[in-house]
């Protein structure tokens, strides 16, 4: 398709594929909800030295995930696609995990393992989402992918 612009011809993209960039988003959305999740319940356990330390820095990624679980859903929205998940797949792992006593440094080393899991699935997002041509979602998943990169290297920084 070709469109006239008063600078000149330009080539429009290719309607990309947003069914397929929707669901890799969505799927980084419930892996980022289950993380404020599994952070909180470090926050509201952690105990010992580095009680404080811990607890700081889970309030500061609760509080930027939890805004930008709505962002990622609203982008899904615009990509014109439903913005929901299941419970099941928000509580599947988490509800039978957390009844036995941890230590702060395993939760630490969870949260860092996690962190870097969903760096990774937003590091396929970005070049799914480039591959459709969609440079805002890539852009999108590509900031959200440096925030859990550092999160996962002052996280980990901590418990060494």
């Amino acid at each position: 398709m070709r469109i006239d612009h008063e600078l000149g011809e330009k080539e429009l993209p290719n309607v990309y594929n947003t069914a397929a960039v929707a669901r890799k988003l969505a799927e980084a959305l419930v892996e980022t909800y289950q993380l404020v999740l599994e952070s909180q319940l470090c926050r509201w356990n952690v105990t010992g030295s580095l009680f404080y330390s811990v607890r700081r820095m889970t309030e500061v990624h609760v509080t930027d995930m939890f805004a930008a679980v709505d962002a990622m859903a609203e982008r899904i929205r615009t990509l014109d696609h439903p913005a929901h998940i299941g419970s099941a797949a928000l509580f599947g792992q988490m509800v039978g995990s957390q009844h036995t006593e941890v230590t702060a440094i395993e939760m630490v080393e969870s949260l860092v393992f996690s962190h870097n899991r969903l760096a990774a699935r937003l590091r396929a997002l970005v070049e799914t989402a480039e591959c459709a041509g969609d440079p805002v979602t890539a852009d999108l998943a590509a900031a959200r992918g440096a925030f859990h990169e550092r999160a996962a290297w002052m996280l980990g920084a901590t418990a060494k």
